[in-house]
């Protein structure tokens, strides 16, 4: 696991110039020890941090807007973050994210994470083709079928790439509970390294079958929209953290939320969006320190409901 090794002075220099605001009473440097929370692929035993980033609103932009999404993908990776989460679908994402790991020379310190949406064979190779020239990489971590379309035709052609190496893993996602049939189906026919679904403490449904499953399967699985797309932090508002919530070294909301989702036993990584760099620290946050236990996680869920 890696240490914890940003610094005051380094957090500065990330953030300086950038437009970024680190706001009153927070405080992303008040556990300085300790190591990240990783965990095992199952397919390879490979180890990654319990938290990562999503970039769906990533975008090329004015040279000051670019600034801000590099002091984000930087402090991201010097808190220790590896799991960058995109699509060829998510506008310019790919795009902007080569031109940064370029600049920031932090690819081999990430583990890139993009989608395939189209539903052939053909659509698929160029799709994955497209990728590499944006992302400027000659392999990639991790492909995943967008949404499930064409999974079935498409699973066969990203197992092409990673024989011959050009593909690390390979899955399928959804974000869509309504879809779960079908992507217990596909868990249950298909050869797949990783999932990625919809769970959070407002969303527990993946946690019936979907959760279990990819523990019996032995598939890791990514977590995306772990905040509800924003509905949690609406939901508490402004009240104070409630006071148990230091048993599991919390230090904000979305810290208690994203806390939840990967304290279950199934969750390899979540992918919460961000495009400013005190979000993306204080996200990571999460990997640092106790999670809560399966008590403390039935009195987040009765605190949430409750609301």
């Amino acid at each position: 696991m890696a240490n914890r090794s940003i610094t005051r002075r380094k957090l500065i220099q990330l953030t300086s110039g950038a437009g970024v605001s680190l706001g009153l009473g927070w405080n992303p440097l008040a556990a300085q020890s300790g190591e990240i929370i990783t965990r095992p692929i199952p397919s390879s035993g490979e180890a990654v941090p319990a938290i990562g980033i999503g970039t769906n609103r990533y975008k090329v932009g004015t040279p000051e807007e670019n600034a801000g999404l590099r002091a984000t993908l930087a402090a991201f990776a010097e808190m220790g973050g590896q799991v960058v989460d995109t699509a060829p679908v998510y506008r310019s994402s790919e795009t902007i994210l080569g031109q940064l790991m370029a600049e920031l020379d932090n690819r081999d310190r990430l583990f890139i994470a993009t989608k395939v949406e189209k539903k052939d064979r053909t659509g698929s190779l160029e799709r994955m083709e497209g990728s590499l020239v944006k992302l400027q990489t000659p392999v990639l971590d991790l492909v995943q079928s967008h949404q499930m379309n064409g999974a079935e035709n498409t699973l066969p052609v990203m197992h092409e790439w990673q024989q011959d190496g050009r593909v690390r893993y390979i899955g399928i996602t959804t974000s869509d509970t309504d879809t779960f049939p079908r992507m217990l189906e596909l868990m249950k026919k298909e050869a797949m390294d990783f999932i990625q679904v919809n769970y959070s403490l407002s969303n527990r449904e993946a946690a019936d079958e979907i959760l279990p499953l990819a523990i019996d399967k032995g598939i890791a699985v990514l977590i995306n929209i772990p905040f509800a797309r924003g509905q949690l932090f609406k939901a508490v508002a402004d009240r104070p953290l409630p006071d148990w919530s230091s048993e599991f070294d919390c230090e904000s909301w979305g810290q208690f939320f994203l806390k939840y989702v990967i304290s279950h036993p199934a969750v390899t990584c979540a992918i919460p969006g961000a495009t400013k760099a005190r979000h993306a620290i204080d996200n990571v946050g999460a990997a640092f320190g106790r999670l809560p236990d399966p008590e403390l996680r039935r009195r987040q869920e009765t605190f949430f409901d409750a609301l």
